[in-house]
């Protein structure tokens, strides 16, 4: 069942109860990099393995995501500076226990390519919190795919 998380700012993202960091090297600019996860939201589906439904709402200030497995998440953009940044809340979530999630995709210029930076902010039951730290190694194994994935589509596309 669905239900509404705190309200959270980008201050959340740096001191979450729960905070997970993953770093991932591309070999695309940081301007590519950025308009594939700020721009074409609905590309999520094609690079991101968990993701299976990914959209726009509103006027572009949310999206909607779903996840394999049942996950579903309505969330609200907090920052989209581009290239360096793309930042949102969950704002309602089916995750039992959730209280406040934040995501971060940080870019930073890497020689011609982007060192990308994801953070995981979160806060939730003790329940939550520990299971989201137990579940640190697949997420880490998630993001380092979708990111050769997004690497290797870009550089198809001759980004």
């Amino acid at each position: 069942m669905a239900h509404q998380l705190r309200e959270v700012g980008l201050d959340f993202i740096a001191t979450a109860p729960v905070r997970l960091v993953f770093v991932q090297e591309m070999s695309a600019p940081p301007e590519v990099v950025y308009r594939a996860l700020a721009e074409d939201v609905p590309g999520w589906e094609e690079w991101f393995a968990a993701v299976t439904l990914a959209r726009s709402t509103g006027d572009g200030s949310s999206r909607e995501i779903h996840l394999k497995g049942g996950g579903r998440f309505q969330e609200t953009i907090l920052a989209a500076k581009n290239p360096e940044m793309y930042a949102y809340r969950v704002d309602v979530a089916n995750a039992p226990g959730a209280r406040a999630i934040a995501e971060e995709w940080r870019l930073t210029p890497a020689g011609a390519g982007t060192h990308l930076r994801w953070t995981f902010a979160a806060d939730g039951t003790a329940a939550f919190r520990a299971v989201t730290k137990l579940g640190r190694a697949g997420l880490g194994r998630a993001f380092r795919d979708a990111v050769r994935t997004l690497d290797r589509r870009l550089a198809a596309r001759g980004a």
